[in-house]
């Protein structure tokens, strides 16, 4: 646990005192657009430092670092929900809590002990959970947005004040609508602090869960069709990263792709990786998934080009 002090600027009398609940590089967007308004936060509460890359050095989560940038106070509890963090965010005196990628259910009794707002990345009731962003990708949706919700016991469930939609371009990957996404997030979560809209209940139809991403979902299944494993190279990038598995059990990262049309495919079995020139290709269920960026284990990433020269007696070789 660590609280880092620093001095609170002057709240206006048209201000809401706030502390805000972040994590993630999603939730510094947020954070930042929340700190050039009139509702600063007067406290940061985020995770506990982890370790982090491969080396495993300890780290703090990029809400901490950048809350520090800030000048914010910032405190990382081992819970948010314990005795000790619940009286913490109590002695900042907050009007409202804000919420963004925290990455932990907010419990009783702290959950009614303020008036709160969560932004999430998705129009509710369409992908509540962990993973909106890379389920709507993935899903081949044609538009998200961000919701400010109040929350709930239940996840995401709570009644939503603002929704603001956002188109997903054909060439979005998770960076590029992650992007724009918090810029929106920060918008609706100021204006929703300005303005206290009301809150209306979620439908009860339309309900969609997005669960976090698990290990299993990043390795590109060569019995998905072409158009499929595309998405989820867009929606893992570049965050999380998906992977080809070789033979032995090798993974071959890749950070970009597309479907393609291969005349050969039909005469592999998916799974196997084929060069045609200095052009990669993932044979796979109904074509090819052309692999434009990838990424050896323990390497560096780069053009299918520069992976061929390099692997060229491994790779079966076609027209």
């Amino acid at each position: 646990m660590r609280v880092t002090d620093a001095p609170a600027p002057p709240i206006a009398s048209s201000a809401v005192r706030t502390v805000f609940l972040g994590t993630s590089e999603f939730a510094v967007g947020v954070l930042e657009r929340l700190a050039r308004s009139a509702h600063r936060p007067s406290l940061v509460v985020t995770r506990p430092d982890r370790p982090r890359g491969r080396g495993r050095r300890l780290a703090s989560p990029p809400v901490a670092d950048a809350a520090r940038l800030l000048g914010i106070p910032v405190y990382q509890p081992e819970s948010v929900n314990s005795p000790e963090a619940i009286a913490a965010i109590a002695d900042a005196r907050p009007d409202t809590v804000c919420i963004c990628a925290f990455g932990a259910l907010i419990e009783e009794p702290l959950l009614s002990a303020h008036p709160m707002l969560n932004v999430h990345p998705s129009l509710l009731p369409r992908w509540r959970g962990a993973a909106p962003i890379e389920r709507a990708i993935d899903a081949g949706d044609e538009v998200t947005g961000v919701s400010i919700m109040v929350p709930v016991a239940e996840m995401d469930a709570g009644p939503v004040c603002l929704q603001r939609k956002e188109p997903i371009r054909p060439d979005d990957d998770y960076g590029s609508l992650s992007r724009r996404l918090r810029e929106v997030g920060g918008e609706l979560l100021v204006r929703a602090l300005d303005e206290r809209p009301e809150c209306r209940p979620q439908p009860d139809t339309g309900v969609t869960i997005a669960p976090r991403i698990e290990p299993s979902d990043r390795r590109l299944d060569p019995g998905r069709a072409p158009a499929d494993l595309e998405r989820r190279v867009r929606a893992l990038t570049p965050h999380v990263g998906a992977y080809v598995e070789l033979p032995g059990g090798e993974r071959l990262g890749v950070r970009r792709a597309a479907a393609a049309e291969l005349q050969a495919a039909a005469d592999g079995a998916p799974g196997e990786l084929v060069a045609s020139g200095e052009r990669l290709f993932l044979r796979c269920a109904g074509g090819a998934l052309e692999l434009l960026v990838v990424q050896p284990a323990g390497g560096r990433a780069m053009d299918a080009a520069a992976y061929v020269r390099g692997h060229s007696g491994k790779l079966s070789r076609v027209a």
